[in-house]
């Protein structure tokens, strides 16, 4: 068995729609995957209270990050004149694209961002009428690292009938 070319293999870019328009975010430089990773994850440590890294988000700040994780959508938005709100929400999209897959970044889109949303999204998933629960993992990011462990959450008791 032989290996395929990789550009055979992955789908490498992202198709969001905007007001008519299929904008397509082409996949980021190596650069721009590791800072977009890098900068998530100090996020998810800062939101658990966990110390932030300086070091990672004065990078992040330094660059034009909606720039480079759009890449020429990026500059095809701005001359189509598209609302800053939806800017920015094609951005994040794409950041979660880069930092997880693109079922997550798809689910980001529909939910318009809204945290109560996706988790709708997902209670529809889990009680679906097939009542099939999808327990295979996606393959998420291949850049070797891993976000922040969840903290164990103390099992409740159940009461007696």
């Amino acid at each position: 068995m032989a290996f395929k070319a990789l550009g055979e293999l992955l789908d490498e870019s992202l198709q969001l729609p905007v007001d008519g328009i299929l904008y397509t975010v082409p996949a980021p430089s190596a650069a721009v995957g590791l800072r977009t990773q890098a900068l998530i994850n100090a996020a998810a440590v800062a939101a658990d209270g966990g110390q932030v890294d300086e070091q990672v988000l004065g990078d992040a700040a330094e660059h034009d990050l909606y720039r480079d994780v759009l890449g020429s959508a990026h500059d095809e938005m701005v001359a189509a004149g598209v609302t800053w709100p939806t800017l920015k929400h094609a951005a994040i999209t794409a950041m979660v694209w880069i930092a997880q897959d693109k079922e997550a970044a798809e689910a980001f889109w529909n939910a318009a961002g809204d945290p109560n949303r996706l988790a709708s999204n997902r209670a529809a998933r889990r009680n679906s009428p097939s009542g099939a629960v999808n327990s295979t993992r996606s393959r998420g990011s291949t850049s070797g690292t891993s976000g922040p462990k969840a903290k164990p959450h103390a099992k409740a008791k159940s009461k007696p009938r």
